[in-house]
């Protein structure tokens, strides 16, 4: 058993939209990514996602309605709903998974990342 510092884990990369994993329990992964920009629309047909903005804010685009988020605010995103992350600033989230869930879902683009090959932090 350790302690993780977020803040320190944040510190060790400056890519955005690539997640990384600081931690793994019951099939799940805590993972921390900084957001800048907008993602793409995808969705997750058996995974449900959590975002945790740790810093900064973003948006969760729905087909119907936009959900803003500010530090320490989360949202869930349930299985199958089509969303697109945003943050007009710098944003740093972390996002808790199961460890299956691609990045982008069901699209493939340059932002893909497989499930096995994400960074361990």
């Amino acid at each position: 058993m350790k302690k993780v510092n977020l803040t320190e884990k944040l510190a060790t990369f400056d890519e955005t939209w690539v997640p990384k994993v600081v931690g793994e329990l019951n099939g799940q992964h805590v993972k921390v990514a900084k957001f800048r920009g907008e993602y793409v629309w995808h969705r997750h047909e058996e995974q449900d996602e959590l975002f945790l903005v740790l810093s900064g804010r973003m948006e969760l685009c729905f087909r119907d309605k936009v959900v803003e988020l500010g530090e320490g605010e989360f949202c869930i995103v349930p299985q199958g709903v089509e969303h697109k992350p945003v943050a007009r600033e710098l944003c740093h989230v972390l996002l808790f998974e199961p460890a299956s869930t691609r990045n982008t879902g069901d699209m493939s683009n340059e932002f893909t990342i497989e499930s096995e090959d994400l960074e361990r932090i």
